[in-house]
């Protein structure tokens, strides 16, 4: 794993462990301090997030709809290149059944998140 490859890895796998399994609110705002550059942008299906307070707020939200062991399970290893990096995950309860996967598609700028699209796969079946 080359230097670049290894940052895509750890900046997504700390935006899945740190951001979103992150049920401490001021825990996860440093996170987003330091993942994010100040003005982030969050793409997902349904919805445009602006800014690190409403990923922070938006992220908390998703944790509390979902129960106290719904996790974000990264799969494999980050890859990227020219500033694009992709990470896939799966998601539920923690020793339940997997409820929901996809991927994360960041645009990196300076070492630091600044779009993120979540990207989720139709549910199996």
């Amino acid at each position: 794993m080359n230097a670049n490859e290894f940052e895509f890895d750890h900046l997504l796998r700390s935006n899945l462990e740190r951001v979103f399994n992150e049920r401490d609110g001021s825990k996860r705002n440093d996170a987003i301090a330091e993942l994010f550059v100040e003005n982030p942008v969050m793409y997902e299906p349904a919805n445009i997030i602006r800014g690190r307070a409403e990923i922070s707020r938006v992220a908390g939200a998703l944790l509390e709809q979902f129960g106290p062991t719904f996790t974000f399970v990264p799969q494999g290893v980050a890859v990227g290149h020219h500033g694009i990096g992709h990470l896939t995950w799966t998601a539920g309860p923690k020793d339940g059944p997997i409820a929901v996967t996809g991927a994360d598609v960041a645009e990196v700028e300076d070492g630091r998140i600044s779009r993120l699209w979540v990207m989720l796969n139709p549910p199996a079946g």
